[in-house]
Parts: C-alpha cells; sequence; structure tokens
C-alpha cells in the first residue's frame, strides 16, 4: 500500500498570513476510490473519539500514522515556522455532527497547529462548511470556506484570533483532527476527548 496523503500537494500549498496563518488543499489523499471514507468509523453520536479507538480498519491506521509522522511534523514546522520539538501529538476522529456543533470559537492556547482532514464521500449541504473567520461574531464575515468533501484539509496556527466555525448541521459529518500540543497540557487534552479504556468499553 503506497502512501495514502499526498505531502507534495500540502508543502506547496501557500500559507495565508492576512489574519492568522493557515493554508487549505482541496484534497490531500492519493485515494482515487474514496476506500477511506468507506472505511471510516460508524460513529452516530457526536463529540471526538480518540485514534487508538478500537476497530480501525488497517487503512485507517495507516492514515492515522502518516498524519501523526515525523514527515508531516518537518513539513508543517518548516510552513509555519514554529518549534514542535516540545509537543504532543493527539488525533481525534469526529462522524456525527450536532446542532449545537460548530459555534464561533478559537482553538485552547495549548495546542500549537491544529489539523483537519475531511473524509466525506461527498457534501452536498451548503451547511456544515468551516469557515475561517475574520472576528468572533459574524459567520458571515471569512476569510475562506473550506469545502467537508473527501481529502479537504485545512491546517491553522493557534493563535487568540484563530476564529473559525460553521453552519449547524445534523447527521453523518466525517473528519480526523490532530494537534500538535505542548506536553505539558496533553494528559488533560485526552482526558477532555475521552479515555481510551472508556472508549473501549462502550465499542467492546
Amino acid at each position: 500500500m503506497g502512501a495514502l496523503i499526498d505531502l507534495d500537494s500540502i508543502k506547496s500549498a501557500p500559507v495565508d498570513h492576512t489574519f492568522y496563518p493557515f493554508f487549505s488543499v482541496p484534497n490531500c489523499i492519493s485515494d482515487d476510490d474514496k476506500s477511506l471514507a468507506k472505511e471510516f468509523p460508524n460513529l452516530e453520536k457526536g463529540g471526538s473519539y480518540p485514534s487508538d479507538m478500537p476497530g480501525l480498519s488497517d487503512k485507517i491506521k495507516k492514515l492515522i500514522s502518516e498524519i501523526e509522522s515525523d514527515a508531516m511534523k518537518e513539513v508543517l514546522s518548516e510552513k509555519f515556522q514554529v518549534d514542535l520539538s516540545n509537543t504532543e501529538v493527539i488525533t481525534t476522529l469526529r462522524g456525527y455532527s450536532r446542532m449545537k456543533d460548530g459555534k464561533i470559537h478559537s482553538d485552547s492556547k495549548s495546542k500549537v497547529l491544529t489539523f483537519l482532514l475531511y473524509l466525506n464521500e461527498e457534501w452536498n449541504n451548503e451547511k456544515g462548511l468551516l469557515r475561517m473567520l475574520k472576528n468572533n461574531f459574524d459567520l458571515e464575515d471569512f476569510i475562506e470556506e473550506i469545502p467537508a468533501s473527501f481529502g479537504s484539509l485545512v491546517v491553522f496556527k493557534v493563535t487568540e484570533n484563530c476564529w473559525h466555525g460553521f453552519h449547524p448541521v445534523e447527521g453523518k459529518r466525517l473528519s480526523m483532527q490532530m494537534n500538535y500540543v505542548k506536553k505539558e497540557s496533553a494528559s488533560s487534552h485526552k482526558i477532555r476527548h475521552g479515555l481510551s479504556s472508556f472508549i473501549k468499553k462502550l465499542f467492546s
């Protein structure tokens, strides 16, 4: 099995520094048959699930390993000119969007970079599209709207003004999020996203 992520597409994507540093890629996945979408776990409840949850296919596990790889860390460190040596990688999966999701927010200061990859086979809904925002109060005043289609990627540096959000939608919405988290805060993030042992009991 070859590489699933087209690292060159990430390397070549320009970083927008106008409001806060971020870049997007329309499709960073090399998998033309979209089988990753078919193999994504069936998560029928909202919230984030840890990447070590049981039952993941080998292909999904491979995608996670590529996202968390040193090669990815090196590329993103160079693109954003940040030192990621004192960070820990935390990856989570989301499979279902709730009407309470999508509120405008900026990520916690314990995160250094946020990497968000969508894995929906297709997305025909006008809602549920992440918007990189200019402020913390107006969803219509956005810098860029990110497709939720297969392989769509956005990565941003976590700053005080890295506002983002989307018009709420209820239903299946597949995404994988990876964060470089400051090591001193990593354990609290894992607790917040649900202890792995608890999730394993849930799915056993």
